[in-house]
C-alpha cells in the first residue's frame, strides 16, 4: 500500500468525506460541518503530481484529526496555530522521525535525496527537516 492510498485509508476509517471540488485558489480544504463531521475538499486540477496530491490530503487530515480548524470571525483565533498543528501530524505520517533518521544514515542528506526518498516535494522536505530540528531545540 503506498502513502497516498494509506491517507484514503485513514479518511475511510475516520469516516471523512473527500469530495472533487473546483478550488483554484487553494487547491484543498478541509471543515468540520456543524455536525461535527469533517470534510475535505480538493481540485485535482490543482494538483500537478501525486507528491503534492499526498501532501494536501496529509495536511487536511491533519486537520481533521486533530480538530485544528479556525475561525475567520473569532478575533482571538490564530490560524498559523491551526496551520501548524495540522502540518506537524503531516509531517509525522508523511517523514517520521525515524526514518528520516535513518535515511540521513544512509547518505541522503541533500534535500533533493530526501525528495526522492520519500517521495515527496521538496519544500515539504524542508520544512520537515526545518521542523525536526525545531523540536531538538526544545
Amino acid at each position: 500500500m503506498t502513502i497516498l492510498e494509506d491517507l484514503y485509508s485513514i479518511a475511510e476509517d475516520e469516516e471523512i468525506e473527500i469530495y472533487a471540488f473546483d478550488l483554484p485558489f487553494v487547491g484543498s480544504l478541509s471543515t468540520m460541518e456543524t455536525n461535527g463531521t469533517c470534510c475535505i475538499g480538493i481540485d485535482p486540477f490543482a494538483i500537478d503530481s501525486h507528491e503534492e496530491e499526498t501532501v494536501r490530503l496529509a495536511h487536511e487530515l491533519g486537520h481533521c484529526i486533530t480538530g485544528s480548524f479556525y475561525n475567520v470571525y473569532a478575533v482571538c483565533d490564530l490560524r498559523a496555530k491551526h496551520e501548524r498543528r495540522a502540518d506537524k501530524w503531516a509531517i509525522k505520517k508523511l517523514v517520521p522521525k525515524d526514518e528520516l533518521r535513518c535515511a540521513v544514515e544512509a547518505g541522503f542528506i541533500e534535500t533533493w535525496e530526501l525528495s526522492e526518498y520519500f517521495d515527496l516535494p521538496e519544500p515539504f522536505i524542508r520544512k520537515a527537516v526545518t521542523f525536526y530540528k525545531e523540536q531538538a531545540r526544545v
